[in-house]
């Protein structure tokens, strides 16, 4: 599986994310490289919130040896580290191979590439072939995709070294981009959107293989991970109307995927309402709107593994060694 931003949790797409060339669609049907070119539209758009969260990591994460960024997808915010961490090795892990190319590929564009490795493979357990254990982990809305989230979260500080940082995005607010009267349709659709998503991402969540519900109380997973010194900092995007033209291309295709997967949850007001706003003919659609603002949040929640007294089974790693 791989593990992305999902359009109204700010979380993880579903299951479909990686790049070949061109538009190839693997045997799965998924247009790996249209998928890819949207996933980093869209952490791109949200680089502005991830260099002030990562600057707040850097003022108590000082020279990391190695930082792993679980769940990478196509390596915006990894390459994002190699430039807040200078010496550092950085390690994307994915369970998608084409987004991980992608990884690569924007490494080398960036000049990180000697400095930058890959691992592919399921989370948690694709971290165990870490050769060595990590200063700072950071995993960015993909543990919630994760069966057994606490599992999960002990698994990752099990690969942290002694006072090494384990940083969680998860949680936050949802995003907000039109105002509650839009002029047409029922005033609160964006409300509405968000109740759907909730059961949606109750379902999923749900669904997964091994899934175990926890109170998503993140300080205390991570305290229950054996971690300490717990920090909890939410980060703004705020773009205020009219929206840039990334913005606006990202609410499209933001209500575009909630109207393909979730129109059959919503009544017919709030369907018509859908389609007029995504009409590119339409002056009152998100395409030409002057109304049109970004505004999320995104939570980053942080520990750290004792000095002494492992967490999990991260004593008897091996010693340093170049990771893949």
């Amino acid at each position: 599986m791989a593990y992305h931003d999902h359009p109204h949790h700010g979380d993880r797409h579903d299951n479909r994310h990686g790049h070949h060339h061109g538009h190839d669609t693997t045997h799965t049907g998924t247009d790996w490289a249209e998928v890819a070119s949207l996933l980093e539209a869209e952490a791109e758009l949200f680089t502005p919130l991830y260099e002030r969260a990562l600057a707040w990591l850097a003022k108590e994460v000082t020279a990391p040896g190695l930082v792993v960024d679980a769940g990478s997808g196509p390596g915006v915010i990894s390459c994002l580290f190699a430039e807040v961490f200078e010496g550092a090795r950085i390690v994307a892990a994915d369970g998608s191979a084409p987004l991980l190319e992608r990884a690569a590929e924007r490494a080398a564009r960036y000049g990180v590439g000697d400095r930058f490795g890959t691992l592919t493979g399921e989370l948690p357990g694709v971290l165990d072939d870490l050769e060595y254990p990590a200063d700072l982990l950071w995993a960015s809305r993909s543990v919630h995709h994760l069966g057994d989230q606490r599992a999960a979260l002990a698994a990752y500080a099990a690969r942290l070294a002694p006072g090494g940082t384990l940083a969680v995005v998860e949680g936050g607010l949802p995003a907000r981009y039109l105002p509650r009267d839009i002029g047409f349709g029922r005033p609160g659709l964006q409300a509405r959107l968000d109740a759907v998503e909730a059961d949606w991402f109750t379902r999923m969540r749900s669904e997964l293989p091994d899934s175990v519900a926890h109170t998503e109380d993140w300080p205390a997973l991570l305290t229950a991970a054996g971690l300490h010194h717990g920090r909890s900092r939410t980060f703004l995007l705020d773009l205020p109307a009219p929206a840039p033209d990334r913005a606006r291309a990202h609410v499209v295709a933001t209500l575009t995927r909630t109207r393909d997967r979730l129109a059959g949850e919503l009544d017919a007001d709030d369907r018509a309402t859908l389609d007029r706003l995504l009409d590119p003919a339409d002056e009152a659609s998100v395409h030409h709107r002057p109304d049109v603002f970004y505004l999320a949040a995104h939570t980053v929640h942080t520990a750290v593994r004792p000095v002494q007294g492992p967490p999990g089974p991260a004593e008897g790693l091996p010693g340093p060694a170049t990771p893949h």
